[in-house]
């Protein structure tokens, strides 16, 4: 054999061609047949990840424009009084599709081959059963969360917030869009926390299909980009699950800068003590709500004591970004 010759990667008729496609589901048969039109496992697998994710976000962005422009929502907006504007909109989808193409897109590109390295199936069916999909999933959410605890924390420090961390917390009111508007180095930060369990799970497990993978980035977008929405409705998760975090739980983040780290859970907060502003915020809300106001009274209530939050965390942001790389605040002029 020459030596010199290049790799040639298995075509998608060698790969399937002992598998039985009879026996296979709708979904299964429709994954085949992804990868034999495009006939390159690496190019499809690749190509289907970057498609996912750029669907998965923006479509479910789109509903939150849509309700930030019908009035009749803002009963269960956060702060209704800040309701963002087509230009901020459209300034946060620049720089957010920035990040995707030149950020995302190639660390996307490349997990795959690294993760199959690993042991990570891709092209191959049939599809491992849900019950074994739901465990590797709990376990990414945990891990997720765990790691984007500690990382966020870490980019309130003085440096790495004035830096990178400062352009994500432009908006004290965020909005669905705002989700992934952040520094390409925060991208990259916390975006490890994403792909680092499905990761991890392959070099010592190894039995993990990409569709998990998948289902996982879809969820995790989900979470991502209703956390960001602004919106607290009766029907959300957060009323379901009393430890999952939800939009309620990170809009007092950006509001007050301080308290609330974590994203899918409020267990790391609620251990570490980084939600004591928040508990206090909210017995507030719950006192105010059992004196009877009339709701333009209740209204004015609420009003005032965001902006007082708000003022803090303004006061708070300003102290953190004194701090030089060597934790002293600079002497004064």
């Amino acid at each position: 054999m020459n030596s010199t010759a290049p790799f040639v990667h298995p075509s998608a008729d060698v790969l399937y061609a002992n598998t039985d496609l009879s026996k296979l589901s709708f979904l299964e048969t429709q994954w085949v047949a992804w990868y034999m039109w495009i006939n390159n496992p690496i190019l499809a697998t690749g190509l289907a990840s970057f498609l996912l994710h750029e669907i998965v976000y923006f479509g479910r962005c789109i509903p939150w424009i849509i309700i930030d422009a019908i009035p009749y929502f803002r009963k269960w907006k956060l702060q209704p009084s800040k309701i963002p504007t087509a230009q901020e909109q459209w300034e946060c989808t620049k720089q957010v599709l920035f990040s995707h193409f030149m950020v995302e897109l190639p660390v996307i590109w490349l997990f795959h081959p690294m993760a199959e390295a690993f042991g990570m199936a891709t092209w191959q069916v049939p599809f491992p059963h849900w019950k074994q999909q739901v465990l590797q999933i709990a376990f990414f959410f945990v891990f997720e969360d765990m790691f984007h605890f500690f990382a966020h924390r870490a980019l309130h420090w003085g440096p790495l917030y004035k830096h990178i961390h400062k352009i994500h917390h432009k908006y004290s009111a965020p909005f669905g869009l705002a989700a992934e508007y952040a520094h390409p180095a925060e991208v990259m930060i916390l975006g490890t926390g994403t792909i680092a369990g499905p990761l991890l799970y392959c070099a010592f497990r190894g039995d993990l299909h990409i569709v998990t993978v998948y289902a996982w980035i879809t969820l995790r977008l989900f979470q991502a980009i209703d956390a960001h929405s602004g919106y607290d409705f009766p029907w959300s998760l957060q009323h379901i699950l009393p430890f999952w975090s939800g939009a309620e739980h990170h809009d007092f983040h950006h509001m007050a800068f301080v308290n609330n780290f974590s994203t899918s859970f409020r267990w790391c907060d609620h251990l570490f003590g980084t939600d004591t502003k928040y508990q206090e915020y909210r017995k507030r809300i719950t006192e105010m709500k059992k004196l009877n106001l009339s709701k333009e009274e209740f209204d004015a209530m609420e009003r005032k004591l965001a902006a007082a939050a708000e003022q803090e965390g303004l006061r708070a942001e300003a102290e953190v970004e004194q701090y030089s790389l060597t934790g002293k605040k600079p002497k004064s002029e």
